[in-house]
């Protein structure tokens, strides 16, 4: 959208949701919005790594819940991202894995794909526990 300036304006919401957590995995699903899409129609990257970074954060919490100023939120000091592809149509999985897991320091892996399975990141992300 262009403003009365000329110049391009973004808004809108990005929605996902964390549909499981195991001792092992945790999987979210993001249906494709506007918000997200990238000035070439396809979805921005910053969407893809937020939401694996967020799945992966559940994934180390264990369904724990969430509250502001917690001790033990799982921190992320470290975030790697390889960009696959990309896709304009289609709802996003993203699963999360355990590559280590400790008492204070884990590290995980999660792959954002098409719902057909096509990867289009692949984000690892290491979580210090806070004190």
């Amino acid at each position: 959208m262009t403003d009365e300036t000329g110049q391009r304006s973004y808004h809108g919401e990005v929605d996902f949701t964390v549909v499981s957590v195991s001792p092992d995995q945790a999987e979210g699903r993001m249906a494709l919005a506007p918000a997200m899409l990238n000035p070439f129609g396809s979805v921005h990257a910053g969407a893809m790594i937020w939401f694996a970074d967020v799945v992966a954060t559940r994934l180390v919490l264990q369904g724990r819940p969430v509250t502001a100023g917690m001790s033990g939120f799982p921190l992320a000091i470290n975030l790697v991202a390889n960009l696959l592809s990309n896709t304009d149509r289609d709802a996003l999985v993203a699963t999360a894995r355990f590559v280590k897991r400790g008492r204070t320091l884990s590290t995980v892996r999660t792959v954002v794909a098409t719902e057909a399975g096509r990867p289009l990141v692949e984000v690892t992300t290491t979580h210090l526990l806070s004190r």
